[in-house]
């Protein structure tokens, strides 16, 4: 049985960290309900003490890089017991090779986190078009609190309680973007892109499965659904990542065009660093890693796949 951490069934108070694209378009859906956002940037004059002052949730909006730091200094002010903490980033922490939701339930033990992921393109959302997304917590009250925040006729909000594996399944395609990126930027059709998305979603659950994620939760749309978002539109970042590699640019050249934080080029290495340590077989990663490393070219990566030894499905 579920023990509830948070007490708090109807929030008012809602802080966001990080005013990124993604950061902007929740504030804006937590308002249009009407709930008390208050918006914090790491640029920013406001210090980060006042904005959390009485504060019912708190959400992290904030690029991989940075969350480690937030965190820390969170941890560093009084904060409530019953303060629900929301992590919406996509990526994994170089030095502990650890999940966001990982970092700020380590800081914080007592109070409930929450996930949220799913196929969720900002600039999409912003113009109101339909979108689905997923909360995820070992507390369900937690997750039908944030759940009611942000949901919305345009934007379905469905809970679940396999955090980890909501997690992993939006930080793991964010690799996967990338192949398919490359994939499209080659032109190397439709057949092909299938198969490697199909591929790319085994090696996703065989990656979660070794963490302790469960695995019909890659099939959700945390998972597959976001799997499907990024790698087929122009809009994600970390698909024109491998689009643009394909296309002869560098990667300085691409990461310096981008609107915003590719988070899969770091989650690639540090997944291949997880994988070596721990043994596990990432043959789509391992050339997407090898690629944004300069070391083979998109082609080479692609011909490196498909030579690879004939087994069963």
């Amino acid at each position: 049985m579920i023990n509830p951490k948070s007490k708090i069934q109807n929030p008012k108070s809602i802080v966001i960290l990080g005013s990124g694209a993604w950061g902007t378009t929740l504030a804006s859906l937590a308002s249009k309900n009407g709930y008390d956002v208050r918006l914090w940037s790491r640029q920013g004059s406001v210090l980060l003490e006042d904005i959390l002052e009485g504060a019912h949730i708190v959400l992290s909006a904030i690029s991989m890089k940075g969350v480690a730091s937030v965190v820390a200094q969170v941890q560093s002010l009084p904060v409530s017991p019953d303060t629900i903490f929301v992590t919406a980033t996509k990526g994994l922490d170089p030095a502990a090779t650890s999940t966001p939701s990982q970092l700020w339930q380590a800081a914080f033990p007592t109070n409930p986190v929450v996930v949220l992921s799913g196929p969720n393109l900002s600039k999409e959302i912003q113009q109101g078009l339909p979108a689905a997304t997923v909360v995820a917590s070992t507390d369900a009250i937690a997750a039908s609190s944030v759940q009611a925040v942000f949901s919305s006729p345009s934007f379905r909000v469905y809970t679940n309680a396999d955090p980890l594996g909501v997690e992993l399944g939006g930080t793991l395609k964010n690799v996967m973007a990338i192949a398919a990126g490359t994939c499209d930027g080659l032109q190397l059709g439709t057949n092909a892109k299938a198969a490697l998305l199909t591929r790319g979603l085994t090696e996703i659950i065989r990656i979660g499965n070794h963490w302790g994620a469960q695995t019909e939760t890659f099939y959700g749309l945390s998972g597959l659904g976001d799997l499907l978002a990024t790698c087929n539109s122009s809009l994600s970042r970390n698909y024109q990542v491998g689009y643009f590699l394909a296309q002869g640019k560098t990667l300085s050249e691409v990461l310096a065009e981008l609107e915003g934080t590719a988070e899969g080029v770091n989650t690639t290495s540090v997944l291949i660093q997880r994988a070596n340590a721990k043994g596990i077989s990432v043959p789509i990663s391992y050339q997407v890693y090898r690629l944004l490393q300069g070391e083979i070219t998109p082609l080479s990566a692609v011909e490196a796949l498909m030579l690879r030894d004939s087994k069963p499905e």
